[in-house]
């Protein structure tokens, strides 16, 4: 039987018989690979393989059994623990440190636990120099260096482990594949067979992927489909601090992060990251504020630097880091139009200290405050925190989950709090804080620049 060109779309997957310049799928143009793949014979399915349908009441449920990995972020980000029989995705840049974590993870998973690491990037005696390196000393781990993907499932199938670590996907490949490995028809093929073993034989299946330039996990984007979690590892490789987030997870919140350091000894968990972020901040200075931005159910202080600057250009610069461009552009237009600051001229640069990635609304009024006291030259106060949305007529709208905020400010010293006069408050919390409630940024203002006049 001939073998059936097909043309793949290297950014989501998308399948044709024939060449095109724009992906029907994406939209995207020039993305189209040539595979070439065998040509599989037809399956006659009989009465007997038909599944009956059933009302939902007659489902049998057992809630879904969890290896606690006893990384205490680990687990957080993966709602409880690995998921018995799931298939989970881990990407990340190349040296962030996906395969440390999964190394750490083999010491301090339970040891009843049996764990196949399989490494197609190194071999044993390089695997068994990291362990050696990270402490890991279990006699429950196996080891195998292997990438073709049939030798692979049958060390399964003989070993009959728990957990199955495969680095990387990219790495391995099906023989009954001309194309090479890491190539759009190897990574799909190769990971709908270990989804299938996943489910058939309950063994939990972590996966890394690399990821692409533009920070996307290599190879169509069908994968992230396919699997049951999809956990990102960030954070910039010469700073020590290490974000794992969930973008997918069928078992628990999307929402979770798990914050670690990056040490001589492996990654440590940072259980306070609030604490961490703000560490080494300056006092008495201006452009600088903190604010309050939640990741799932977990509240997280961090300060936001801005340097406002007479440009020397034309056009002015705007430069944002962790947070959106466009937002802090419109944040800098509220101030000049509403405000009467004169930014037109100025050059701006906003930058959320850490590494870490802001997305909230509620970050707004940290960041048009600071924008403002580096204009000015005032200085906010190390012990003043600030959130809140804020609109385009300048105005203050109402955040979530106040109180948890609120709550998480004070624990770390904070006496002075300015928050949206919309919020309502059940709790007082007035004995261990001021509390301003502020409904435009003309009241923000009017607390810390003294020339200001509404």
């Amino acid at each position: 039987m001939k073998n059936k060109i097909v043309y793949f779309c290297n950014n989501c997957g998308y399948e044709t018989p024939k060449w095109m310049g724009k992906c029907p799928g994406c939209g995207d143009w020039d993305t189209m690979t040539e595979e070439r793949e065998p040509a599989k014979e037809s399956v006659k399915y009989t009465k007997s393989f038909v599944r009956k349908p059933e009302k939902l009441d007659d489902v049998a449920f057992l809630k879904e059994e969890r290896f606690k990995t006893n990384i205490f972020e680990l687990d957080r980000v993966l709602g409880g623990g690995i998921v018995k029989g799931s298939l989970v995705l881990v990407g990340g840049d190349p040296g962030i440190g996906k395969s440390t974590l999964l190394l750490q993870m083999c010491q301090t998973v339970d040891k009843s636990v049996k764990i196949l690491y399989v490494s197609g990037e190194e071999s044993s005696r390089q695997i068994k120099m990291r362990a050696q390196r990270l402490s890991v000393d279990t006699d429950n781990l196996l080891v195998l260096s292997e990438t073709e993907q049939g030798n692979i499932i049958e060390a399964i199938n003989q070993t009959n482990p728990d957990v199955v670590i495969i680095d990387s996907v990219q790495t391995v490949y099906d023989s009954g594949l001309s194309s090479a490995a890491g190539s759009v028809s190897q990574i799909r093929e190769v990971t709908q067979s270990f989804m299938r073993l996943a489910k058939e034989s309950e063994t939990s299946i972590l996966l890394v992927g690399h990821v692409t330039k533009e920070g996307a996990i290599a190879g169509p984007r069908v994968l992230e489909h396919m699997v049951d979690c999809v956990l990102y590892f960030e954070g910039e490789r010469h700073q020590h601090y290490r974000i794992l987030r969930a973008v997918k997870n069928r078992f628990g919140s999307t929402n979770e992060i798990g914050v670690f350091e990056m040490s001589d000894e492996g990654l440590k968990e940072v259980l306070n990251p609030s604490e961490m972020l703000l560490s080494g901040r300056p006092s008495n200075t201006s452009g600088s504020c903190v604010i309050c931005t939640l990741e799932g159910t977990r509240p997280i202080l961090a300060e936001v630097q801005a340097l406002v600057t007479r440009s020397n250009f034309p056009t002015p610069r705007r430069m944002s880091t962790g947070i959106d461009y466009n937002r802090v552009s419109l944040l800098l237009a509220v101030l000049e139009k509403r405000m009467g600051y004169n930014l037109s001229s100025q050059d701006a640069y906003v930058n959320v200290i850490g590494g870490i990635r802001v997305d909230e609304p509620a970050a707004d009024l940290g960041v048009a405050l600071a924008a403002a006291s580096s204009y000015k030259g005032f200085s906010i106060g190390k012990d003043v925190l600030a959130f809140g949305e804020v609109g385009l007529t300048g105005e203050v709208r109402a955040v979530n989950n106040i109180e948890k905020r609120i709550a998480e400010g004070i624990k770390l010293g904070f006496k002075t709090i300015i928050l949206p006069k919309g919020n309502k408050i059940k709790n007082t919390f007035s004995d261990n804080a001021t509390i301003h409630k502020v409904a435009s940024l003309h009241e923000v203002l009017n607390i810390f620049d003294k020339s200001y006049k509404k």
